[in-house]
């Protein structure tokens, strides 16, 4: 029996359901005209309903100001050119129509006193407002936006050539626009399926309006809508086909909160979206001034992989500007890079983190103690000793190189780890190594030490580099070390050292390395006539009369001594 009944409730549902979608259909087939007849011939007797109602005065007052303002708003977009063609003006006047239909049976509940509690109803007759509200919202934003014509679309894609796929590409833009959240979300989600299909037909179909709807629903009530919303910004974001408009509609403060509180899948989104749009200062700074440092430094220290290299590389972007270094370091910024530098999950994690350390290196002595208390130069050196070192960590440590002492660089192998960056490191890396050495080399005693190390031919070697940098900067770490007698006489045994210094007496502006290279010769010129006869033969005095004449510090001095040689050998051969 009970099997029967509940056949029987099921079939009447299933009744209602059929006859409710047979409704539905019959609805759609009306034209927009007939719509737009049904709402005008509706509002005379929802007025005079409304206005019939005696209890919750206040309320009903506001209602019937904003039924007032609906023929208006209809009359204009009625005479959209438009107006019959576009599904979106059937689907916004059947929601009127709907919202028209309620005040009737909300005025009939009131008058009647059979509504469930006073509460109940304040709270019906405020859910009311706020669809008419969003009707009124939604006819505005048909008419300005120019969602029913051309305007969403570039002047490069003319009408005639307007596919259906693109017809139904800017609807969906649209309803981003309008109607109620469920709406919403139905867009969004094939918004995201039709940017995985083709990127690049989508993108240019993207007005300013659509990225501001975008932004608004960051904030929707729904979990579901956010999480599509920041996912549809962060494709936009990785494109950088918006950047302007998603900043001037106010993207990042709630990007900022959803990396705060977002679901797993909702910070990974923000994040990468925040990296994006951190990578120039003005940005990063705003980043910042929302708060955005706690939670990026949070989402380093719990997030899975794709996050944390997001966080980590949004908090590079932010390191890069000079006077938020500080305000990185208060928010415990050291910690966790060298944390992340010593187990990052990905190599780019650790990347990132080795530039950011970089940066806080470069901001105060105060930072640069905290990095070297929190045991930063043992992660930094231990980093240097993959297969091809890179810039920022050889940085970090030249930076450091003043706040440690020379025992500890010593028992630390600092000296082995820049001659294999020396050997084997990316230019920039090199660059710093050689001016790292420059740093640590300022005694007698560590240049002595330089000079067991065995780096100094490989200095050597440098000066003869395709980088500008780093030829500069080893021919400051020779000109620096050649007053070390040990070092002196390996560079005079080593040919090279001074071909390669004469070399760099170009006196073309491009040549940084010409004051330097003039204090090496100069240093190796003392007490080696042998020295001196190559620089000679190698055309050093040519160079000397330019660089003596730009007034280059040394060059006087350095040419006086090649041509008093060249006249006392000339004496002695003539004799």
């Amino acid at each position: 029996m009970g099997t029967m009944a509940e056949l029987g409730t099921m079939g009447k549902f299933g009744a209602m359901a059929e006859e409710q979608q047979v409704n539905q259909m019959v609805m759609d087939k009306q034209s927009a005209e007939e719509w737009l007849s049904r709402v005008h011939s509706l509002i005379p007797s929802v007025l005079s309903k409304a206005k019939t109602v005696n209890n919750f005065a206040g309320r009903w007052k506001t209602i019937i100001s904003k039924i007032d303002q609906i023929p208006a708003c209809l009359s204009d977009l009625s005479s959209h050119p438009c107006f019959s063609k576009n599904k979106l003006c059937n689907e916004q006047l059947q929601s009127v129509a709907k919202t028209l239909n309620e005040v009737i049976e909300l005025a009939e509940l009131c008058s009647t006193d059979k509504y469930e509690g006073k509460l109940r109803m304040q709270s019906d007759l405020d859910a009311l407002s706020g669809k008419l509200d969003l009707n009124l919202r939604d006819c505005m934003v048909l008419i300005k936006t120019g969602v029913l014509g051309e305007a969403t679309l570039p002047l490069y894609i003319s009408s005639s050539l307007e596919t259906p796929k693109i017809s139904s590409l800017k609807e969906l833009l649209a309803r981003l626009q309008i109607g109620h959240l469920e709406s919403k979300h139905n867009a969004l989600e094939n918004l995201l399926r039709a940017m995985q299909e083709d990127e690049k037909m989508v993108m240019p179909l993207i007005g300013r309006a659509n990225v501001a709807a975008l932004v608004q629903l960051l904030t929707a009530t729904s979990t579901r809508i956010r999480e599509k919303a920041v996912n549809l910004i962060r494709v936009l974001a990785e494109s950088g086909h918006c950047d302007e408009w998603l900043i001037s509609e106010g993207v990042l403060p709630p990007l900022v909160r959803l990396i705060e509180s977002g679901s797993l899948e909702t910070k990974e989104k923000a994040a990468i979206a925040i990296q994006r749009l951190s990578m120039t200062e003005e940005n990063a700074r705003e980043i910042a001034g929302h708060g955005g440092i706690t939670p990026l430094i949070d989402l380093c220290k719990t997030g899975d992989s794709v996050s944390q290299a997001a966080s980590a590389a949004a908090l590079k972007n932010i390191s890069a500007v000079s006077e938020l270094r500080q305000l990185l370091g208060e928010e415990g910024m050291v910690r966790v890079a060298i944390d992340l530098l010593n187990n990052g999950i990905l190599l780019g994690s650790r990347e990132h983190m080795a530039e950011c350390l970089q940066n806080l290196t470069a901001a105060s002595e105060a930072l640069r103690e905290a990095i070297v208390s929190e045991g930063g130069v043992p992660s930094l050196l231990a980093y240097l000793d993959g297969p091809l070192p890179q810039e920022p960590a050889v940085t970090a440590l030249r930076n450091l190189i003043p706040s440690v002492n020379s025992e500890m660089w010593v028992a630390l192998n600092l000296l082995p780890r820049l001659t294999h960056v020396l050997k084997s490191g990316s230019l920039g890396a090199q660059e710093a190594a050689a001016s790292a050495l420059c740093r640590f080399a300022c005694s007698p005693e560590t240049k002595r030490l330089v000079g067991e190390s065995g780096c100094v031919a490989v200095i050597v070697k440098l000066l003869e580099s395709k980088s500008n940098g780093c030829r500069e900067a080893a021919a400051q770490a020779i000109a620096g070390l050649v007053t070390e007698g040990r070092i002196r006489r390996e560079l005079k045994k080593d040919g090279k050292s001074v071909t390669n210094l004469v070399m760099l007496l170009d006196a073309n502006p491009g040549n940084t390395a010409k004051k330097y290279a003039v204090a090496g010769l100069l240093g190796l010129s003392s007490g080696s006539e042998k020295s001196k006869r190559m620089m000679v033969s190698y055309g050093a005095i040519g160079y000397l009369k330019k660089l003596s004449e730009m007034e280059v510090i040394g060059a006087d001095k350095l040419l006086e001594k090649l041509e008093r040689g060249k006249l006392r050998s000339f004496f002695f051969h003539h004799r």
